[in-house]
């Protein structure tokens, strides 16, 4: 017995020196938005840069159309951005439906690719590898297919890029279109504004760190060539590609003005299988980096390293063994002396997590609700046991793929 009262002790401060980490950046985060508030709105260079914007979509025929026409809305000069879609291997309407949408913008700098199964359908990464083959621009951005950016997304991400040479790539900030569609959407848009908005300006904050999202960003071109393009092994090559621009020396800007709407999964399923390749995507990067950690010259991202391995492996193992202590005590079949000072504890962290998130998400206009109050409170106990199962399937899948060397599969998010 002593032995698992060590062990649960340690699991429960591994638990709480996470909650901490996740609670300093959320309130460093929250100083960074106030700082933020107070800076100029960045303007663009004389010479404007050309863009060019790859959009990877893979049976996205139902939301294409929408994302097609706000990117060509962008207020940047129209002359001086092209539209990349390709449309990788796809089965569904979409080749008719970028054929229509292109016919209706002769007059723009509107491409599509179309890829079979030969040279496309092997995931998002080697869709844009593809398109970054037939890209002109110096600077390049990217889009999922679900998005639909405000008209000043593209302005704000390349000026802020060109004003600092120390800058390799700038990310915007990302929202729920769809978040009053389920009780799903209302988490995920909670943990949008809390655990990706404030955690991405936390980081910024206090290490000058952030990581690509996956959409709404603006990236050098040189710096992507002397990277070698998008890791196509790579599920999260978001994660992925983050590190490789540190590596090369330069930094990653976060520009909260340039917003973009995406669609989030609205059942149970769609978002578990989706959560499951980021997880799967993250484990990939970690471990394929791990041996950076002995690198000095790397030392720049030691902490997204050290913070993703605490969350993939550290936390997981921890909430796994304190949930089953937690159960066989009740049961009665093992005897925990910590047991006493549990209510406490769980107490403290809920309260912690409730109020560290409701700050987070005031700092955008009509998210400080009631309602949304209720929400964060049932997120501790119904999200947070969601994704701690999709962390643990996430880890086993991994696993199998590699004892069986098997391809990791791409998998695609429903539309609605």
């Amino acid at each position: 017995m002593h032995i698992l009262n060590s062990l649960l002790f340690i699991a429960i401060i591994a638990i709480w020196s996470i909650l901490i980490v996740n609670l300093i950046l959320t309130i460093a985060g929250y100083f960074y938005y106030l700082k933020w508030q107070r800076t100029d709105t960045p303007t663009l260079p004389s010479t404007v840069p050309f863009v060019s914007i790859l959009v990877p979509a893979h049976n996205e025929a139902r939301v294409l159309e929408k994302t097609v026409q706000a990117l060509l809305r962008f207020d940047y000069p129209a002359e001086r951005y092209e539209l990349i879609v390709i449309n990788d291997n796809s089965d569904d309407d979409s080749a008719a439906v970028l054929a229509r949408l292109q016919f209706g913008y002769q007059e723009r700098n509107f491409h599509i690719i179309n890829t079979d199964a030969q040279t496309g359908g092997k995931g998002k990464s080697n869709a844009l590898n593809i398109g970054l083959k037939k890209a002109k621009g110096s600077v390049i951005s990217v889009y999922d297919a679900d998005n639909t950016p405000e008209s000043g997304a593209l302005r704000h991400l390349v000026a802020t890029l060109m004003q600092n040479p120390d800058l390799g790539a700038v990310i915007g900030k990302f929202r729920t279109r769809n978040r009053n569609a389920t009780m799903l959407t209302r988490f995920i848009n909670i943990e949008t504004l809390a655990f990706q908005w404030m955690a991405q300006a936390g980081r910024q904050q206090l290490l000058r760190l952030c990581t690509i999202p996956g959409t709404n960003y603006v990236i050098h071109r040189s710096v992507l060539e002397q990277i070698g393009g998008w890791d196509v092994k790579a599920l999260a090559e978001d994660t992925e590609i983050s590190f490789q621009v540190y590596r090369q020396g330069k930094r990653i800007g976060f520009q909260p003005l340039a917003v973009t709407w995406e669609q989030e999964p609205q059942t149970f399923d769609v978002w578990f299988h989706q959560r499951t390749r980021w997880v799967k995507g993250n484990i990939y990067v970690v471990l394929k980096n791990l041996n950076l950690l002995f690198q000095t010259e790397a030392k720049v991202i030691w902490f997204d390293l050290l913070y993703f391995m605490s969350t993939y492996f550290l936390l997981m193992f921890a909430l796994v063994f304190s949930d089953v202590m937690f159960v066989l005590s009740v049961a009665d079949l093992v005897h925990i002396t910590l047991r006493d000072y549990s209510g406490t504890v769980w107490l403290v962290a809920i309260l912690l997590f409730i109020l560290s998130t409701f700050v987070a998400i005031t700092t955008e206009k009509g998210e400080m609700t009631i309602d949304n109050l209720g929400i964060i409170s049932l997120m501790y106990f119904i999200y947070s046991q969601m994704w701690l199962a999709v962390a643990i399937y996430g880890m086993v899948g991994y696993i199998r793929e590699q004892i069986f060397h098997q391809q990791a599969r791409w998998y695609k998010t429903k539309r609605y």
